[in-house]
């Protein structure tokens, strides 16, 4: 079943369930990533799809995509284990970052969900 859950999610989303935004800047690549990694956190089928769809559209409203693409690169350097990743969980501009992310990623949440 998950097999086909992705390829359904991407053609629904190139459908126009979550069209990207070009005025926004986000490349078609990245809202689908960030939907399908949405999907396995909330579930699948079409109305999780639209959700997702909806969460990043909101958060692409809120961040340009380089502050996006800089805030995950943080978040997964900070995910990372040993003494380099560690340096990085203690920088305060990057801790603010993420905690905006987070900020604006529960309000997506809560709209669209």
């Amino acid at each position: 079943m998950t097999r086909t859950v992705a390829p359904v999610a991407l053609l629904a989303l190139l459908a126009g369930f979550g069209t990207a935004r070009a005025e926004e800047g986000y490349p078609t690549y990245a809202r689908v990533d960030y939907v399908l990694g949405c999907m396995v956190s909330n579930g699948q089928g079409p109305d999780v799809v639209r959700k997702c769809s909806c969460s990043i559209d909101e958060i692409a409203a809120h961040f340009p995509y380089d502050s996006y693409v800089a805030m995950e690169t943080a978040r997964s350097m900070q995910d990372a284990p040993g003494e380099r990743a560690s340096l990085m969980r203690d920088v305060g501009w990057i801790k603010d970052l993420l905690n905006e992310f987070r900020q604006v990623q529960v309000a997506a949440d809560l709209k669209c969900f």
